[in-house]
């Protein structure tokens, strides 16, 4: 049975929030995936909220362990479903200062990178076989100019600068209930999905990949 050597990759709370979904899914993950998918070698990391910490933390993770697949996740406050993201953009435009309080304004990630990179994930297969499992999901066309599309485009720079990883996308996630609690909003309680169906979304995605792991980079969006 062929191994796939895959990293997932969450984000420590950032913006007045105490927790980060998307470090709790990471976290759970390796005992679930030794249960369910034998034929797959995992690494967790954690980013830190900050680009240059970030930056180094995620090169150094790609260039030691080499993945077939990287899956980054981080929290997007205000959805109500889960969303694989499209493309990444060459930017970083960052409303809020990082947890370092750096913010830069329309500056590149990579000053002779491409304009924007797509996701090698089959992102279309994700989110129908989500929509199947009971999990809401959605395709999105933007994953923000902060350190969520930061990541998103490093990784798959590595891939077109290095050739790995392989495959190489982002998953947004929302909140989980127990944090809408205190938030106060005109709008009334703000959107969430349990910790149960986001671990359960970040499973189907890497097995979605590993089933079509081998498709033509000209159909893996599919």
């Amino acid at each position: 049975m062929e191994k796939y050597k895959i990293l997932v990759t969450g984000f420590e709370p950032f913006g007045g929030y105490k927790q980060n979904p998307s470090q709790i899914i990471a976290e759970h993950l390796p005992e679930k995936i030794e249960k369910e998918m034998p034929n797959v070698e995992l690494q967790t990391a954690i980013l830190p909220v900050a680009y240059k910490k970030a930056k180094d933390k995620l090169l150094t993770l790609l260039d030691s362990y080499k993945p077939d697949i990287v899956l980054s996740m981080g929290l997007w406050a205000g959805i109500s479903y889960v969303t694989m993201e499209r493309v990444a953009v060459n930017i970083m435009d960052a409303r809020i200062p990082d947890n370092d309080g750096y913010q830069p304004i329309d500056e590149p990630i990579y000053t002779e990178g491409p304009n924007a990179y797509f996701s090698t994930l089959p992102i279309k297969s994700i989110v129908k076989r989500l929509k199947e499992s009971g999990i809401p999901a959605s395709v999105s066309n933007t994953a923000g100019t902060f350190l969520c599309n930061y990541v998103m485009y490093i990784a798959l720079h590595s891939r077109a600068t290095k050739g790995y990883p392989r495959r190489s996308g982002y998953m947004h996630v929302p909140l989980l209930p127990e944090q809408t609690a205190s938030v106060k909003s005109e709008f009334g309680i703000p959107p969430s999905m349990s910790l149960e169906n986001m671990i359960r979304a970040a499973i189907i995605t890497l097995k979605v990949t590993v089933e079509k792991f081998y498709v033509g980079d000209e159909k893996i969006l599919l």
